[in-house]
């Protein structure tokens, strides 16, 4: 879908209001670049930005409704639009006229395109301003690619280098990068500049160069430990050590990869298929195909006592006075 309005604003076929909502940065920060490069072809194009966490909504409209000077047509980029969401009555940083830009909506400027940002999982669709919005603006949601998907995205960004990876490559790129789409779109480029004229990207090439997120060296470290081989568990804890990360914060996250394969484990043997977790659990599709054939969620029992486990090491990382690095190194070392 995303696709299809790509190339609407490709094709010069704009709309006046968009609504970019979802929490995948890459999806709206992209959308955004596709507009200001379409406008930006026709002449020079002013591009005001607001933060409705800091501005009144009427801001947006009274500049979309003022004439741009330089071009036939501006863009207003209206970002954090919580209104859209729901908010607890009271904890508001300022309150939006929105029956005014329910009015708006209906007859908005034709000389500017507004953009207005919810980088939020789910708007609240029982407020009328949200329907108003739905109605008018041309939606663009922003969401996590499925596992497949994934891999396409992978493939088609490395078509834009002139380059092309194997799947074992594509699925160790993805295993070791994350999923966050603005993360591995620079991490692509970079590695393809690296390789200069060579067309095929090897997985030697991946791990080398590949600035791996945390999470990721935490969920390999999770794999490590749980697959008994606790010298690579141990390796990656010590160069996370070295990149100062806490050791409380690492038991942490830990802890909640355990968590979520127990989750996916039990809904597994509950007749669940992978999409149907990564929905229930709210997580990323990609982490649940990875925890997915694990043999270890059908080991249920070591889930439960591993947690039980980093419990105690969460309260002696808190409590203890000796070498805090050591106490998780103990731990994985078991």
């Amino acid at each position: 879908m995303i696709s299809e309005m790509w190339m609407q604003i490709a094709n010069d076929d704009l709309s006046d209001v968009y609504l970019l909502y979802g929490t995948e940065a890459y999806f709206i920060e992209e959308t955004i670049k596709r507009l200001k490069r379409n406008l930006n072809e026709h002449g020079e194009t002013e591009i005001i930005t607001f933060d409705l966490e800091e501005k009144s909504v009427d801001e947006v409209i009274y500049e979309a409704d003022t004439i741009p000077f330089f071009s036939d047509k501006k863009l207003v980029i209206a970002k954090n639009a919580f209104f859209l969401k729901a908010t607890e009555k009271g904890k508001e940083k300022i309150i939006h006229d929105t029956v005014s830009l329910e009015k708006w909506l209906q007859s908005p400027s034709p000389t500017a395109i507004v953009v207005f940002i919810a980088p939020y999982e789910k708007l609240d669709e029982r407020k009328k301003i949200t329907k108003a919005m739905k109605q008018s603006a041309n939606v663009i949601e922003a969401t996590s690619l499925q596992a497949h998907d994934l891999k396409s995205w992978v493939l088609n960004e490395l078509k834009t280098h002139g380059k092309t990876m194997s799947e074992e490559t594509i699925e160790r790129f993805i295993e070791f990068g994350g999923t966050d789409l603005v993360h591995l779109q620079t991490e692509l480029a970079k590695i393809a500049t690296y390789v200069g004229d060579a067309v095929e990207i090897d997985t030697e090439t991946v791990k080398k160069l590949l600035v791996r997120t945390l999470e990721q060296d935490v969920f390999t470290l999770g794999n490590a430990y749980f697959a008994g081989n606790k010298s690579e568990a141990i390796a990656i804890y010590h160069d996370l050590l070295k990149q100062k990360e806490d050791p409380l914060k690492l038991n942490a996250l830990i802890a909640t990869q355990v968590r979520l394969m127990v989750q996916v484990g039990h809904l597994k043997k509950k007749g669940y298929h992978a999409q149907q977790i990564a929905g229930q659990l709210k997580v990323h599709p990609y982490r649940v195909k990875l925890l997915f054939d694990n043999p270890i969620l059908y080991n249920e029992e070591k889930l439960l006592q591993t947690l039980n486990d980093l419990a105690t090491v969460d309260l002696q990382l808190k409590t203890l006075n000796i070498n805090r690095d050591r106490i998780l190194e103990l731990f994985l070392m078991k």
